[in-house]
C-alpha cells in the first residue's frame, strides 16, 4: 500500500489527492485535531504529525486495544502521516518548529489556551514568521467568551451543548451520549471545512488566519432540528429513542429476529409500507392518515406497527421493503458493517501495513473525486519515526539533527536514525 517517494508524495505519474502540494504541522493530540489532520492527509496532503517529548500522543496510552504492542487508538487516527518528535519546552525544539512552520501551508493545534503563547509559539508569533500560514486552533469551547479558559472533552460537549438532553430512551431515563464521539469527529470536521475556506482565502488575499472551533460548537451544529423545535414553540425536546422529532414512521423496530429501521416518514412512503403490510386496518384509521395525525398518536402506531414486523424475520420485511422503494435497512454492528457490500463497495474499510503491527485496518476517505482521488498509502508512524527524514527535507544539515538528538530536543528510534546514517 506505499506508493510515497522519500519526501511523502504520491509515486510519479499517479494522481493524488486535491491536497497534493500543501504542507500541514499536526501538534494536535487525541482525536478532534488528528481527524482534521487524518482528512487533509487522505486528500493528499504531507501532513507531519509533531508528537511531545517524552510520552506522545495521549493515544499511545489508550490501550487496550493494541496490535502487536501498537495501540489501535493511535493507529487509526494517524495513518497517512510522517511522524516526528520534538521537545518543545527545549529552545532548541522551538527553534526547529518554527523552521518547520516557515515552510508550512497549515498548523493544527489543540492546547490548553495559552499554552502555546507560553512557548513563544502562539498565532501571532507564527503568522510572523509565515504571513501565508493557515493557523486552526482546536478546543473544548473556543478560543474567546467565559469557558475559553476551560479544558473539553467529547463527554462534556455532549452535555452542554444539548446533544445529552435529546439522546437515550425516554423521559425519566438516565442520560445518554452519542455512542461515538460526535463533538470530537465533528470538531475535526469543522475545522477541516474552515481550513479549505481559509485557503481558498488565501489565494485570493495571499495571506493565512487562525481557523477557530471547538467540541461545543460541534456539538450545537447537531441540533437543528430540535432547536427548531425549541425556538418554535419554547419547549426544549426530549429524547425519543430511535424516533424522530418531527416525522413518523422514522425509527427501529423488533422483528422475528433481529431489529430493523424504517423511514416511512412522508405520505408517498407511508402508503407504499401500507401496501406492504397488507393492514387494512391502518390504512383506514383517520389518526395516521398524515403525518400530523402519526406523530401525535405515535406510541399506538409504533405499537402496531412493531406487532406487525414481528410476525416475520427482518431479511424478509427488508426484501419486501426495498421490493416497495420504502427505506429500510438493518441494525449492523461494527464488524458486520464492514463486511456490508456497500461499504465495501465505496472503500470504506482499508488496510495499512504497518512495520510493527501487520496490516491494520481502519475506515476509509468518505469523500470521492473523480480526478484527485484520495488514498489511504502509509500507516500510522512509529513514535519519531521520520523525525530525521522530516528535518533533513526542511534545511536541517546532519550535524543540526545530530544536536537535536543528542540534545533530546527532538527523538528518533535509533535504529532508524543509523538507517539513515
Amino acid at each position: 500500500m506505499q506508493h510515497e517517494n522519500q519526501a511523502g508524495a504520491a509515486a510519479p505519474g499517479k494522481p493524488y489527492g486535491p491536497l497534493t502540494g500543501l504542507t500541514v504541522v499536526d501538534m494536535s493530540h487525541v482525536m478532534a485535531g488528528p481527524m482534521c489532520g487524518m482528512l487533509l492527509a487522505d486528500m493528499g496532503a504531507d501532513v507531519i504529525k509533531l508528537e511531545k517529548y517524552p510520552g506522545g500522543d495521549d493515544t499511545r496510552r489508550s490501550t487496550p486495544p493494541s496490535i502487536a504492542g501498537e495501540p489501535a487508538a493511535f493507529m487509526v487516527m494517524n495513518r497517512n502521516k510522517r511522524g516526528i518528535v520534538l521537545d518543545l519546552k527545549a529552545e532548541a525544539g522551538r527553534e526547529a518548529l518554527l523552521r518547520l512552520v516557515g515552510n508550512a501551508d497549515i498548523v493544527i493545534e489543540n492546547y490548553r489556551k495559552g499554552a502555546l503563547d507560553k512557548l513563544g509559539l502562539g498565532y501571532e508569533t507564527l503568522q510572523a514568521r509565515n504571513p501565508r500560514l493557515i493557523f486552526c486552533s482546536i478546543s473544548g469551547f473556543g478560543r474567546t467568551g467565559p469557558y475559553a479558559d476551560r479544558g473539553g472533552f467529547d463527554l462534556i460537549a455532549q452535555g452542554i451543548s444539548g446533544v445529552m438532553s435529546v439522546t437515550g430512551e425516554g423521559p425519566g431515563r438516565a442520560p445518554v451520549k452519542v455512542g461515538p464521539p460526535i463533538a470530537d469527529i465533528g470538531a475535526g470536521l469543522l475545522a477541516t471545512i474552515g481550513i479549505l475556506a481559509a485557503l481558498y482565502n488565501r489565494q485570493q488575499t495571499g495571506l493565512g488566519q487562525m481557523v477557530d472551533t471547538s467540541l461545543l460548537e460541534a456539538g450545537i451544529s447537531f441540533l437543528h432540528w430540535p432547536a427548531a423545535i425549541a425556538f418554535a414553540t419554547g419547549a426544549a425536546p426530549g429524547p425519543l429513542g430511535s424516533g424522530h422529532p418531527l416525522m413518523a414512521p422514522y425509527q427501529a423496530f423488533r422483528t422475528a429476529d433481529l431489529p430493523i429501521t424504517l423511514g416511512a416518514a412522508n405520505d408517498n412512503n407511508w402508503r407504499r409500507l401500507l401496501q406492504v403490510l397488507q393492514a387494512p386496518d391502518l390504512a383506514e384509521d383517520e389518526r395516521f392518515a398524515s403525518n400530523g395525525g402519526r406523530m401525535a398518536h405515535l406510541p399506538e402506531l409504533a405499537a402496531r406497527l412493531e406487532a406487525i414486523f414481528m410476525t416475520r424475520k427482518s431479511a424478509e420485511w427488508l426484501a419486501a421493503l426495498d421490493a416497495a422503494g420504502v427505506p429500510a435497512g438493518p441494525v449492523l454492528n461494527v464488524l458486520q458493517m464492514a463486511d456490508d457490500p456497500q461499504v465495501q463497495a465505496r472503500q470504506m474499510i482499508v488496510e495499512t501495513a504497518h512495520p510493527v503491527a501487520g496490516p491494520v485496518k481502519a475506515l476509509g476517505l468518505p469523500i470521492k473525486f473523480s480526478a484527485t482521488p484520495g488514498e489511504v498509502r502509509r500507516p500510522a508512524p512509529l513514535y519519531g519515526e521520520h523525525t530525521g527524514e522530516v528535518l533533513r527535507e526542511h534545511g536541517f544539515s546532519e550535524a543540526e539533527i545530530s544536536a537535536l538528538l543528542e540534545s533530546k530536543a527532538a527523538f528518533a528510534p535509533a535504529e532508524l536514525q543509523k538507517a539513515a546514517e
